[in-house]
């Protein structure tokens, strides 16, 4: 194998582990919850910890996560943090793997409404 060949085969495999890195982040129900609450805009940690119906402790673990891993932003202002989605891209790709997985679904009265209140397009 040559130079080239093994460099871009190294390129690759650092490639794979930063994308299942990136869909382990994503393989989480909370995180989904909290995508979902954020697609519409930027919101309160609290209003997160009540959209997602979970506790303070758990949301704001993801919600930390999820900043460090770059999927979302924060702004400070005062002693209330504001979260948003970073890139739309997170918010599309998630919305494609539900409709997807809905689409799969038996009942067809459960997928429509699920897609409806999943991730909503503005």
């Amino acid at each position: 194998m040559s130079a080239a060949a093994a460099s871009a085969d190294a390129d690759l495999e650092r490639l794979f582990e930063t994308v299942s890195g990136y869909f382990a982040l994503l393989a989480e129900p909370t995180r989904l919850k909290i995508l979902n609450a954020l697609c519409d805009g930027e919101r309160s940690v609290g209003d997160v910890v009540a959209r997602v119906a979970s506790t303070q402790t758990n949301v704001s673990r993801h919600l930390n996560l999820m900043y460090a891993r770059g999927v979302l932003t924060r702004r400070r202002e005062g002693a209330m943090t504001y979260y948003a989605v970073a890139d739309a891209n997170v918010v599309a790709l998630c919305r494609s793997a539900c409709m997807h997985i809905a689409g799969l679904a038996e009942d067809h009265t459960v997928r429509s409404k699920a897609l409806r209140r999943f991730m909503p397009r503005h």
